[in-house]
């Protein structure tokens, strides 16, 4: 199989590429984005280029399967139009050029964003975005898009992603002494790692996986303990002071995104995953433990 990956160079990438270029059933893989290649491997070949300009029906010329990664997760300075541009008009372009070229092997990174609250969804639950939350709103007008115009094609929905290759940004919220003051019960959240998220990349892609996936660990946890866990004397502030320092920090330095993501930490979000095992044979190997340890620990 030739496979085709956007956003090659993204955090994800970095886990997933080497497990395609390994694989004895993956013959190529080309890679495309707006940076320069961070992988080097004999069956992999780079592009840089921007996808919401590209030639799609060249690039897409002569590949078995499609991996989508691109999308911009925390837009800092990018306005508006441009990360829209990419989110979701390129994203819509891309789909309906693999589609008529008869690529039968795609796969789409959607998030578990799309659902903005719940316990134990499942992949049939309403999808309700936090407001002001870019990122998830345009996952969920996408997703919506495809169940409507390529129902086929496979969305995985992964929880948080941690691992060596995480944002930056998520691994300094789970390392600083600072949590928000909830009352109890605490809001619960899961994670994955992202090993276990190219796994089950790589599983939908050869099995030609169709329809949503929600991917993520157990046990759940909640943001207080795990901040109390690594901080003998953390400090609870007040939604309101953490939403204003988050949003001075973007305003001033284009750290972040819109701030709207915060108020999910009033939020449980957790996902049932008995589908991807059921029906993919995929279950996660890293615990949330080992998991939240692993990135507050490394460097």
């Amino acid at each position: 199989m030739r496979v085709l990956v956007t956003g090659s160079s993204s955090h994800l990438a970095r886990a997933l590429l080497p497990l395609l270029c390994n694989h004895a059933s993956i013959q190529q893989v080309t890679g495309i984005d707006i940076q320069p290649a961070v992988y080097q491997h004999p069956k992999f070949t780079a592009i840089q280029d921007d996808l919401t300009r590209v030639d799609l029906s060249k690039l897409l010329h002569q590949h078995d399967g499609l991996i989508h990664l691109a999308f911009i997760v925390l837009r800092g300075k990018t306005p508006i139009t441009a990360m829209r541009a990419i989110n979701i008009s390129a994203t819509q372009r891309l789909f309906d050029t693999a589609v008529a070229l008869g690529i039968a092997h795609i796969v789409h990174l959607s998030s578990a964003s799309v659902y903005g609250d719940g316990v134990m969804l499942q992949e049939d639950a309403p999808l309700r975005p936090i407001a002001g939350f870019l990122y998830a709103q345009h996952k969920t007008e996408l997703e919506h898009w495809l169940i409507a115009n390529h129902p086929h094609i496979c969305r995985l929905r992964p929880h948080i992603i941690l691992g060596q290759h995480a944002q930056t940004l998520l691994v300094n919220i789970l390392r600083q002494p600072f949590y928000v003051k909830l009352p109890d019960p605490q809001p619960q959240l899961q994670v994955v790692h992202e090993n276990d998220v190219a796994r089950a990349i790589l599983t939908a892609l050869l099995n030609q996986a169709q329809g949503a996936y929600n991917l993520a660990s157990n046990p759940c946890f909640s943001f207080r303990d795990a901040i109390k866990q690594r901080h003998r004397y953390a400090i609870a502030v007040s939604p309101r002071l953490a939403k204003s320092a988050l949003n001075l920090i973007w305003r001033t330095t284009g750290i972040g995104g819109e701030i709207g993501w915060i108020d999910g930490v009033h939020n449980t979000l957790t996902l049932n995953c008995s589908k991807a095992q059921r029906v993919l044979g995929w279950q996660a190997e890293n615990a949330t433990q080992d998991i939240l340890l692993g990135n507050v620990m490394a460097c």
